[in-house]
């Protein structure tokens, strides 16, 4: 099986090789050095998803193309719609031309916006908050329109998800919790807020690959099966790090006005869906990938700590900071409030 994955560079591309290195994969990405320390029978294509002339080489014989490219949403509003929104555009149309049998196409949970009601399901409207969110959900009505022309594309809506190889914003929390200090929430820490493990999302996609056609052609969310409230979850990881770390509560009208003001300066690295959402319960159904087989490995507080040691393993080996997720972000403002806590 010959298994295109667009993005392959980035953090679930890279556990996605890693998981299919029995297979032929093709590895499409932005840039040649996120092709770095990947294992198995893999090619590697630099391209843009915005090119059709770029996809069609990498596309070319592919039984499975997974979409999992796009632009993060800290990237300026143009190229997150010109990405999402015309890339995914792109890959469903050369996949049609070059008879892909399956494109699976990874969304988020960003989809739904800040929800009323919990859990969530498949059906409930989509009306994402900010160019990410929206760009999201005109993505997945491209993919409504592929099926439409007779094609088989799952989509995935995962929650947030780490593991071994996540940095970005995380990192931002792993270097707090391993200088001790104090965690500023906003709200009281006392919402529930589900995560996802990578090793946990790969095998939905995984499972997707190998269902029949007309089971896994819709949308379904993924989420862990076991969460708490923040306060306990991060506080599994405070007691696992035994460096002193505790939750630091705010006011969440103050918090969410401050960071927006820091977004809009461009001094913080956190946006608004994140921390929008960051005081309200929030989570996702996932019976309906669960009647196909499927089920979570890790729990919240689980992944968390997985996260965390091999955080411990490769501190000392980071690169420069960027804006992947494979990489540690600039702290902005926050390195500032560091200090103070």
């Amino acid at each position: 099986m010959r298994i295109t994955i667009t993005g392959g560079g980035g953090f679930l591309g890279w556990h996605l090789a890693e998981r299919f290195s029995d297979c032929e994969v093709n590895l499409f990405d932005f840039n040649s050095s996120l092709f770095l320390n990947t294992s198995g029978n893999h090619s590697c294509f630099v391209g843009d998803i915005r090119k059709i002339s770029d996809l069609e080489f990498a596309i070319a014989d592919s039984d499975i193309v997974i979409h999992a490219a796009a632009a993060l949403p800290l990237a300026p509003k143009k190229e997150i719609f010109d990405t999402n929104v015309l890339g995914t555009r792109n890959v469903l149309e050369v996949s049609r031309k070059m008879n892909v049998k399956k494109v699976i196409y990874v969304s988020s949970t960003a989809v739904y916006g800040v929800p009323d009601h919990h859990p969530l399901t498949e059906s409930d409207q989509m009306k994402g908050v900010g160019a990410y969110g929206e760009s999201k959900v005109l993505a997945e009505l491209e993919c409504v329109k592929a099926r439409k022309k007779g094609m088989v594309v799952p989509v995935v809506r995962p929650k947030t998800f780490i593991g071994p190889e996540r940095l970005g914003v995380f990192e931002i929390l792993f270097d707090w919790v391993y200088s001790g200090t104090k965690i500023p929430v906003i709200g009281s820490g006392a919402n529930k807020y589900q995560l996802l493990d990578v090793a946990d999302l790969v095998s939905a996609i995984e499972l997707l690959i190998h269902s029949d056609n007309e089971s896994c052609n819709d949308c379904f969310n993924v989420g862990a099966s076991h969460f708490s409230s923040v306060n306990d979850d991060l506080g599994a990881l405070f007691e696992f790090s035994e460096k002193g770390s505790r939750i630091f509560p705010t006011n969440a009208a103050f918090a969410k006005s401050a960071l927006a003001i820091l977004e809009f300066l461009n001094l913080s690295p956190l946006y608004k869906w994140v921390y929008g959402t960051a005081d309200q319960d929030s989570w996702v159904d996932t019976s309906k990938l669960q009647k196909l087989g499927w089920n979570s490995r890790y729990s919240n507080s689980e992944t968390l700590i997985r996260t965390y040691k091999w955080y411990l393993e490769n501190r000392d080996s980071f690169s420069d900071t960027g804006t992947g997720h494979r990489v540690p972000w600039k702290q902005g403002a926050l390195a500032l409030i560091k200090k103070f806590l």
